[in-house]
C-alpha cells in the first residue's frame, strides 16, 4: 500500500542509460503518487549539468554510465546538495562498487535483477531515512564490518595518529549501531522512545563530528574508525 501523499512531493531525478531500464524505473515512479519525476537522463555529464542548477530530493542512479561511473554523480550531488537522499540501482554486487558508492554518499543499494522490487516503495523509504539494499548487498555490506570488528585495533592506532579521535556520546553511538543495522528514523525513535526529530538533531551531531552528508558515508566511516558494536544490538523479531 501506497504511503499518503505529503503536503509536498518528493522530487526524484533518474540516471540510467538503458532505454528500457529507464521507461520502467520512470514507469514505476509515476505509479507512486508521492514521487515526482522531475528527470530521467543517462550520463553523468548531463546529471551534473542538471544538478548544478536544481536540487532534489531522490536521486536514483546507475553506476556503470557511458561517460563515467555513476559515483561521481553521487560525489556531485552530495557536494551540491547534502541533503539529497541517494539510491544506486546497478547490475554490479561487486564489493567495492557497493562500499566505495556508500562511501561517496550513496543511502541505498539495489540490483536491476530483483524481481520483487518496488522502485517506488523503495524510493519512499530512503526518504524516510531508510536504507533499501538487495538481500545480496547487504551481507556484503554486514560482511565488510565483520572483518572491519576482527582489526578494531590497527583501525584505532591509525586514527589516532593520522584522522585524530572521534568521541559520540552513549546516545550516539546508540543511533549509530541502529541506523547501521538498517533502521529507519521512526524505528529508532520507537525503539528509544524519542522523537524523530530528536533523532534527527543526534544524527546531524553525527554526520558533523564524521565529517560525512549521508546515512550510508557514516556508517563506513564508523565501521572504518571501529566505532560500531553491532553485534551489542538486540535482533529484530
Amino acid at each position: 500500500m501506497s504511503q499518503p501523499l505529503a503536503d509536498r512531493l518528493i522530487t526524484t531525478l533518474v540516471v540510467e542509460d538503458d532505454v528500457a531500464t529507464r521507461r520502467a524505473l520512470c514507469l514505476g515512479i509515476a505509479k507512486e503518487p508521492a514521487l515526482k519525476l522531475l528527470a530521467a537522463l543517462d550520463c553523468v555529464k548531463s546529471a551534473q549539468d542538471w544538478l548544478l542548477h536544481q536540487p532534489v530530493d531522490v536521486l536514483l542512479v546507475d553506476l556503470g554510465l557511458p561517460d563515467g561511473s555513476g559515483i561521481d554523480i553521487i560525489r556531485f550531488c552530495v557536494d551540491r546538495h547534502p541533503a539529497c537522499n541517494i539510491m544506486v540501482i546497478t547490475t554490479s554486487s561487486d564489493q567495492e562498487n557497493v562500499l566505495n558508492s556508500i562511501e561517496a554518499g550513496a543511502s541505498g543499494y539495489v540490483l536491476k535483477d530483483t524481481g520483487s522490487l518496488d522502485i517506488g516503495r523503495s524510493l519512499l523509504e530512503l526518504h524516510a531515512g531508510g536504507a533499501p539494499m538487495s538481500p545480496v548487498i547487504a551481507r556484503k555490506v554486514l560482511a565488510r564490518i565483520r572483518d572491519g570488528k576482527k582489526t578494531n585495533g590497527a583501525v584505532r592506532a591509525e586514527n589516532a595518529s593520522g584522522d585524530g579521535q572521534v568521541f559520540l556520546t552513549r546516545r550516539e553511538a546508540t543511533i549509530l549501531d541502529l541506523i547501521a543495522r538498517g533502521d529507519s528514523y521512526g524505528e529508532v525513535a520507537r525503539e528509544l522512545v524519542l522523537s524523530v526529530g530528536t533523532v534527527q538533531t543526534h544524527i546531524k551531531n553525527i554526520y558533523d563530528k564524521l565529517s560525512v552528508h549521508s546515512r550510508g558515508a557514516a556508517v563506513y566511516e564508523a565501521n572504518r574508525r571501529g566505532l560500531l558494536q553491532m553485534d551489542q544490538l538486540k535482533s529484530r523479531p
